[in-house]
């Protein structure tokens, strides 16, 4: 028997979709297929396997090093496996064994820029068929499993902005090999600071073209393109989607157009905030909504469009929640050192946990209202680099508790950057702190997955802090 039939992994539905599968690999005539998962750091990873292969490891799975899920963002293995437990009690992960990615049937694409190739999303198991409770994937799946119980589907639309570079050198000396490598020099698309301006938008067209095709090819629900105001950055916008959907589509997204633009000598950065000249910060805006099951619709609109009754109580204690466990929740949302330097007052990124109706300055703008079915939270407080199981997983688990709890988001904020209000982490340090300190999200969550999470992140910020900076050489060394 092979290890999906072994341990029960499918139903029928989904053993007649992995068949699906491998008669589409023989149909089209495909070369090979790439098996991948989401890491902790939203990256994926994974192996290319020839066509015949493949066809058998849609069944049997594949092995590959367990140490992919416990590395920091230098790839640096942040526990020390070759000891008793791995470092952390965990014998599964001892020794750089193995764990087996299995691949989910639904996700099956043909990937338009790369030749006879296929791609398909796992998730991940160790070798006796339980879940690796680290598969960040397999974690949203939990959250959306909570909020089913309590009557309803998760709702999601994405709003990404990012940086589109040309790269001057692609060569790769081997001074520029270390660990991690230098990030290849690059020169501006256009000057910025004309939003949203027709003119922009026709010079990175040859650009956006080549992406356009692509993800509409993907199956994902592409809206629209449009010039962001920094230098070289641009905003794609999908459409609502549901379930783990939208932090698939997020995650195929991102691996699409850094593929596709380096194909055609451009790089596509998601990181926040370039040490470039003259740089914008990017975001990430997430549009949420919950669909009641019961009775279908959306569950937050309210009777009326003003700023106290555009949302339904269920839209109000969801929107509490998610107030109530900003600053816990913030490492998800901006899990990367280079995040916390957009949080700054009036610059359109939200410095505190405020909400307000169709304000852009507060982290929650509220958007709809009198029944309009695209009422929704849009949480302005994420990063583009940021895992979406997870952030999407918090969101969840957060807006849980207010509904639980029948919180009250209080009164929406006219004068966002002043409102009395928590202060959002300025620092991923001060964010783990705050997520510690967060008894809801960290049960929610689990113990072992925030310890987990935690010494990861802990890695990256004592390497950064053991780092001599430019600043601290211009400051000192002459002076001193």
């Amino acid at each position: 028997m092979s290890f999906v039939d072994t341990h029960g992994l499918r139903n029928e539905a989904q053993r007649a979709e992995a068949a699906g599968v491998a008669e589409r690999i023989r149909a089209e005539g495909l070369d090979v297929v790439r098996f991948v998962y989401a890491d902790q750091h939203g990256l994926l990873r994974g192996k290319t396997l020839v066509a015949g292969e493949a066809i058998a490891a849609l069944d049997a799975g594949i092995g590959l090093v367990g140490t992919n899920l416990l590395k920091d963002s230098s790839d640096r293995t942040a526990w020390p496996v070759f000891t008793p437990g791995a470092g952390f009690g965990s014998p599964e992960f001892e020794g750089a064994s193995d764990v087996v990615i299995v691949a989910d049937p639904g996700t099956f694409r043909v990937l338009p820029w790369s030749p006879r190739s296929g791609w398909i999303q796992c998730d991940a198991h160790f070798c006796d068929g339980r879940p690796v409770p680290f598969d960040t994937r397999r974690i949203l799946r939990q959250a959306l499993a909570r909020l089913a119980e309590a009557g309803y589907d998760y709702k999601v639309g994405l709003e990404v902005e990012f940086h589109v570079y040309r790269i001057d050198d692609a060569r790769i000396g081997p001074e520029r090999s270390g660990w991690p490598g230098e990030p290849p020099p690059v020169s501006l698309l256009n000057t910025g600071y004309r939003l949203l301006a027709e003119q922009r938008y026709d010079q990175l067209e040859p650009v956006v073209e080549l992406l356009r095709g692509p993800l509409l090819q993907l199956g994902l629900p592409l809206r629209s393109m449009e010039i962001e105001l920094g230098p070289s950055q641009i905003e794609f916008v999908f459409g609502p989607m549901t379930g783990l959907e939208p932090a698939d589509a997020m995650i195929l997204f991102r691996s699409a157009a850094k593929q596709v633009l380096r194909r055609h000598g451009y790089h596509a950065t998601f990181m926040c905030r370039p040490r470039l000249p003259n740089v914008m910060s990017s975001g990430w805006h997430l549009h949420q909504s919950l669909v009641s099951r019961a009775r279908g619709g959306n569950a937050f609109a309210g009777p009326g469009t003003g700023a106290d009754d555009c949302l339904s109580a269920t839209g109000r204690h969801f929107l509490a929640g998610l107030l109530a466990h900003a600053r816990g929740g913030s490492v998800f949302a901006t899990p990367t050192i280079n995040g916390y330097r957009r949080f700054r007052p009036n610059s359109l990124a939200p410095d505190r946990a405020t909400w307000g109706r169709d304000n852009r300055g507060a982290m929650i703008r509220v958007i709809g209202g009198a029944g309009d079915p695209g009422t929704r939270l849009e949480n302005r407080a994420g990063e583009p680099a940021a895992n979406p199981y997870l952030f999407m997983a918090a969101q969840i688990h957060a807006g849980l508790d207010g509904l639980a709890h029948s919180l009250d988001p209080g009164s929406s904020a006219d004068t966002p950057y002043e409102a009395s209000a928590p202060l959002l982490p300025r620092s991923l340090d001060e964010a783990l702190r705050a997520l510690h300190e967060d008894s809801v999200l960290v049960e929610a969550f689990g113990r072992p997955v925030v310890d987990w999470y935690t010494r990861i992140k802990r890695a990256e910020i004592v390497r950064f802090e053991a780092e001599v900076t430019d600043w601290e050489h211009r400051e000192y060394f002459e002076m001193f």
